[in-house]
This record gives C-alpha cells, sequence and structure tokens, in this order.
C-alpha cells in the first residue's frame, strides 16, 4: 500500500511541476511593452545617427525582465516602404522568432513569407539594444508592422 501511495505522489508532483514549467514559460513574466516617449519604435538612419521614432498606430506589444528575446509589438504604419528604405538601414538577417500563443497579433511564418517574397522590408531599430541584442523592425508594404529582439553577431560568436 505504501509503494502504490508514494508512486502516486511522484506522479501528482511530477505533474504539479510540468504544469508548473507549462505556465512559466507561456504566461509568467509578461507583461504590457512600453512605448512612451523614449521607448516607441524607432529605426536608424542611414548615415548610422541615433534611432529616431517612427509614426506608428494601434501599437501592442508584450515585454518581459527575465529575457530581451521576449519582445514583441504589432503596429501600423502610414509611411511608405520606398520612403523608409531610402532612409533607414536594412537589417541583414531578420529572424522572427515565436510567440506565445496567446499574442495573436504576431506570427513568425507569416512575417518570414513576407520577408521571402518580397512584400516587407527588415529595418535597424536599434544596434544593441541590450548588449547582444538588436531590435528588429519589419515592415508590410500595406503599412503593417513587427518589432522583436534578436541576437546579433556579438553574442553568436
Amino acid at each position: 500500500m505504501k509503494g502504490k501511495f508514494f508512486a502516486g505522489l511522484i506522479v501528482a508532483v511530477a505533474l504539479c511541476a510540468g504544469l508548473a514549467m507549462y505556465w512559466l514559460q507561456v504566461y509568467a513574466y509578461y507583461v504590457p511593452a512600453n512605448f512612451e516617449k523614449g521607448a516607441e519604435i524607432s529605426l536608424t538612419p542611414l548615415n548610422g545617427g541615433p534611432p529616431s521614432p517612427v509614426l506608428v498606430s494601434e501599437i501592442e506589444g508584450i515585454d518581459a525582465q527575465s529575457s530581451p528575446l521576449r519582445f514583441r509589438a504589432c503596429f501600423k504604419t502610414a509611411q511608405s516602404l520606398s520612403v523608409l528604405s531610402e532612409t533607414y538601414q536594412l537589417y541583414k538577417t531578420p529572424t522572427p522568432l515565436v510567440t506565445p500563443s496567446w499574442f495573436t497579433c504576431f506570427d513568425p511564418a507569416v512575417i518570414d513569407k513576407g520577408l521571402t517574397q518580397g512584400r516587407a522590408l527588415a529595418f535597424l531599430g536599434q544596434a544593441n539594444i541590450t548588449p547582444g541584442f538588436d531590435r528588429v523592425v519589419v515592415i508590410f508594404d500595406d503599412g503593417h508592422g513587427f518589432a522583436w529582439h534578436q541576437l546579433n553577431a556579438e553574442l553568436k560568436e
């Protein structure tokens, strides 16, 4: 009888630990991203000056203190891709990262497909926004935009 009790207890503890790990990875630590003045969506100019804010609307985002890779944002802009590409630095190797399923505006497969098909361009939002991480901003030809943080060459080596 004691063996069944301890086996059941081990299974129950393992199940609780698994559920806690899932919750911690998918829901915990995320907070709404701050887009106040100085924390808005910005792009780095071609001349290499400091990033300048882009006019956006309908912005929503998530972030977390636990990792810079947890930042994601979705927005719309009225600025055309031709004006943006003549003004701001393009990002050479954008890799959209997965996001929690509950943050539905950000779909990395759609973003990657848009980049591959040429319907979207990737820009450098800010290099080393956190040491070793760049903010990548992708804007589609219809004005939809997305942003995330990505490892840069400093940490990939």
